[in-house]
């Protein structure tokens, strides 16, 4: 569990734009924790801590700021890391699956032997929101035959239901550091 001094602390480095990208949107800006050592180093462990004892095999993450977290999450956990990339950028056989933007829709591909049957698979991200991505991204997990086994966020805005959602759809439990009311 985090402590309270290390959530105000991460909390204290995380800026907020207002506004961004378009009106009405505070934009939770994580790289202002990645740009700061130790602050870094506090996230990525507290996103690691809940799934210590899970038996993790792999740590699954989306392109691009998923991969930023995942590796020293795999790496913590003793895991493999998996990346879960947009179309046309991994070189071996995939598979696909199309989720819907909040302006568009888009492709997430996997590579097919990336994750075994015998596979225990963190998935992790950075935010949190609607949860379209981590939909897809488990839809993919679990097309090669893993267990998804919970997923990890450094931000949920938890009025817009994506941490809900994994708990409905799929059972998934999900843990996020930093929580955020309104969009």
């Amino acid at each position: 569990m985090v402590s309270e001094e290390c959530l105000d602390f991460l909390r204290g480095c995380l800026k907020s734009i207002p506004d961004f990208p378009k009106p009405g949107i505070i934009f939770r800006d994580i790289t202002s924790v990645c740009e700061n050592p130790k602050a870094f180093a506090m996230l990525c462990e507290a996103m690691a801590d809940s799934f210590r004892y899970l038996g993790i095999t792999k740590v699954a993450a989306t392109e691009a700021r998923g991969f930023v977290f995942g590796a020293p999450i795999a790496a913590a956990l003793n895991a493999g890391f998996v990346m879960i990339r947009k179309k046309g950028k991994l070189p071996r056989e995939v598979y696909q699956e199309n989720y819907d933007l909040e302006y568009g829709s888009s492709t997430l591909e996997i590579h097919r032997d990336a994750i075994s049957a015998a596979d225990r698979v963190l998935v992790v991200d950075d935010l949190i929101a609607t949860g379209g991505t981590v939909r897809a991204a488990i839809n993919l997990i679990q097309k090669c035959g893993g267990r998804v086994m919970g997923a990890s966020f450094a931000i949920n805005l938890v009025d817009l239901g994506g941490a809900r959602m994994l708990e409905r759809e799929f059972g998934i439990k999900s843990y996020s550091v930093l929580n955020f009311e309104g969009a």
